[in-house]
Parts: C-alpha cells; structure tokens; sequence
C-alpha cells in the first residue's frame, strides 16, 4: 500500500510534469502546500493534474469529483496533503475492497481428501 510520502512524491512528480522542470526548482512540494495560493495552480492545470491522477490511481480517485463537493473557498484554500490524504483514504478502501473479495485458492484433491477423513 502507498505511504503519505509515496503519495505526495507521486503528485510532486505530476505537478513538475504539468507545471514544468523550473517549478521544481522553486517550490518544496509539502502536505501544507497550497494549490490556489503557493502553486497558483489554474483550472486548466487541475484538469491535466486529473488525467494525470486518473492514469496513476483508475476511475475511483475522481479529481474533479473531489473538488465538486468543496465550495469555492475550501478549493481555493485546499492543500497538497488534503488531496493525497484523500488518494490514501481511496486507494486503502479499494485495497481492502479487493483483498476480502479475493476467494481462498480451491482445495487439491489431496487436501480435500484428508480433510473429508478428519472430519468424518
């Protein structure tokens, strides 16, 4: 399962490949930077950041989704970690989704076997 840090390195890593190398040079990327304020990130750069984000986590991490259930103020004062704190939270609820949706490997004939005759 992905970290905080993983998350956040992975979206780092997005924003320099939407905003370009020079950015990385200017700005640490941290839980507390803000999209609107630090990063001056503009609308058509959200939508990249989600295709992007799409490509990386499937369907379920859904940018635009995320951003329609803030107001305007709470978009405009998101954070970075607000944004990997909810990739977290999606990725571990799918994770788990699938891992108890796995079935248990079938039983070999052996094993069937000496299971029917300790039981019986």
């Amino acid at each position: 399962m992905a970290t905080t840090t993983d998350i956040l390195a992975e979206i780092t890593g997005m924003l320099v490949e939407i905003l370009g190398d020079e950015f990385l040079l200017a700005e640490e990327v941290t839980m507390s930077t803000s999209f609107n304020e630090d990063l001056a990130l503009e609308s058509i750069e959200f939508v990249a950041l989600a295709e992007l984000l799409h490509e990386r986590y499937g369907s379920e991490v859904d940018l635009m989704g995320f951003l329609a259930e803030k107001d305007m103020d709470a978009i405009l004062a998101m954070s970075v970690g607000e944004l990997v704190t909810h990739i977290g939270r999606i990725t571990h609820a799918s994770l788990a989704r699938t891992s108890s949706a796995t079935p248990a490997p079938p039983m070999t004939a052996p094993a069937a076997a000496a299971s029917a005759q300790t039981a019986g």
